[in-house]
This record gives C-alpha cells, sequence and structure tokens, in this order.
C-alpha cells in the first residue's frame, strides 16, 4: 500500500522549495508541516463523520482550499510550531503553504490509483491507529521531538 504519510512529506518537501526556510530551521518546519497535516486527518477520522470528510478530500470529491481538514492543519502548524518558532515575517509565506499542500494531497487516491494497491479503507485504519502504533502517535511524537518534548 502506498504511504500516506511518504505521500505527505514529498508534498512538503516540493512546497518548502517556493519558500526560503533558513536552514537552521527547515527541518523543524518541514517536520511540523508533515505533522499537521497528518495531525489534522488524524483528528477528523475520529470525530463523528470524519471518515467520510477525508475520504471525500483524498478522493478530490472536497474542495481542500475551503476544508475544515485544511483549516485544521493551518490551525496545528501555527499552534503547535510557528508559535515556538521565530520565523518573523516567513510564518505567513510558510502556513500559506498548506492549502496548496492539501490540494494536492486531495488527489492521492487519484495519483496512487495506477498502482493498484492503494486501499482507502486501509488509509482510514492507519489514520485511526489501527495499524501498529498509529500515525497520530508518529505525528505526536515527531512533534514533541521537534521541540525537544516528550508526548
Amino acid at each position: 500500500m502506498a504511504n500516506i504519510n511518504d505521500y505527505i512529506q514529498q508534498l512538503v518537501g516540493a512546497a518548502a522549495g517556493k519558500v526560503e526556510i533558513p536552514a537552521d530551521l527547515k527541518d523543524q518546519v518541514l517536520g511540523g508541516l508533515s505533522s499537521s497535516i497528518l495531525g489534522s486527518l488524524t483528528q477528523t477520522v475520529s470525530k463523528p463523520g470524519g471518515i467520510d470528510q477525508v475520504k471525500e478530500l483524498l478522493s478530490g470529491k472536497a474542495d481542500a482550499a475551503t476544508s475544515s481538514i485544511t483549516a485544521l492543519a493551518g490551525s496545528l502548524f501555527d499552534k503547535n510550531v510557528l508559535g515556538k518558532l521565530n520565523l518573523g515575517s516567513l510564518a505567513p509565506a510558510i502556513s500559506a503553504l498548506i492549502p496548496g499542500i492539501m490540494g494536492k494531497l486531495s488527489g492521492f487516491l487519484k495519483d496512487q490509483d495506477g498502482d493498484g494497491d492503494v486501499d482507502l479503507n486501509d488509509i482510514i485504519i492507519s489514520l485511526k491507529g489501527g495499524a501498529g502504533a498509529g500515525l497520530l502517535g508518529a505525528a505526536t511524537s515527531l512533534l514533541g521531538g521537534l521541540f525537544g518534548k516528550k508526548k
């Protein structure tokens, strides 16, 4: 199965090339973007009706720009990353990357469908934490590691 976490990291890396992020903060910013997007997906699937919202987003049926999942990703990034880093005038430009990344993520199933190995149910199960330690735990651990905190 295609790994949604890897795909998010690829999208973040590509989008971040459009903004000049200070070298000493780049890993924290990229990790924070990835974790915030992943966190928004995992939090959404745990809410009533959230699985359908995530399915609609990943299948391209929902408008990523107006999606509550995108808004949540931006909020998580602002709170957990930008609130802790001193990026000054770069902060809005970096935050502005999230809707574009989410827009590309909205085509995840279409992009991966040619492989024949993408199963939306497997993705939802992994987002809910049913596979291994769960992606929410991984995202939480990554954010904690970025800022020297344990979960």
